[in-house]
């Protein structure tokens, strides 16, 4: 598949080049990335240059994993503010299922661009016309507040805390998992049990 925009009036989302592997570099040195996500740290212009060349360029050929940098509006391809993605999972004859993913540049924090540009990713991820996706997973280690709101604001429906779930860097970490289905409500429906906020 080849690469495509997604854009509102406040973002736009676009798949990450070359031109784009100093900022890339810039942006995953920053601690609250390094400590919340799988990104190597320390993380160095070569692991930025294989991202793009390699991950980047090898999900969306394959059709397996589709990543976009998080951009200011605009006809133009301006500074990656954050990246986000959807994965693919299931072979033929097998709804497909996906899970979300994303970080956001430190100088682009709480202005709720993540939260936008997940909402369209979800969105083409569960349209019959886009991956037609039957649900599309979330998780964090645990304590990752941030990545939990946006899920929260998305819809997306807490499952609950699975211990030792997640790999980062070699070492399983505690998760929250989250999903969300094809019909469920596109928005804070209701609150997440206690438990999602509990550890």
């Amino acid at each position: 598949m080849e690469p495509f925009v997604l854009a509102t009036d406040r973002v736009r989302l676009s798949v990450p080049t070359a031109a784009d592997v100093d900022r890339i570099a810039e942006v995953c040195a920053d601690p609250a990335i390094a400590r919340w996500t799988t990104v190597p740290s320390p993380y160095t212009r070569d692991d930025a240059a294989g991202f793009v060349g390699t991950f980047v360029a090898d999900g969306w050929a394959q059709e397996k994993d589709f990543t976009w940098a998080v951009r200011e509006p605009g006809d133009v391809d301006g500074p990656v503010l954050g990246m986000v993605g959807v994965s693919r999972e299931g072979g033929p004859g097998v709804q497909p299922a996906g899970e979300l993913g994303f970080w956001c540049a430190p100088d682009a924090r709480g202005r709720g661009l993540t939260t936008e540009a997940s909402r369209l990713v979800v969105d083409w991820a569960v349209d019959p016309e886009g991956l037609g996706l039957g649900v599309v997973r979330w998780r964090a280690n645990v304590g990752n507040w941030a990545s939990r709101r946006v899920a929260w604001k998305l819809g997306f429906r807490y499952e609950g805390l699975l211990r030792r779930f997640g790999a980062q860097r070699g070492v399983l970490q505690d998760s929250w998992v989250a999903s969300y289905v094809p019909g469920d409500p596109r928005e804070p429906s209701e609150p997440w049990p206690a438990e999602a906020t509990a550890a």
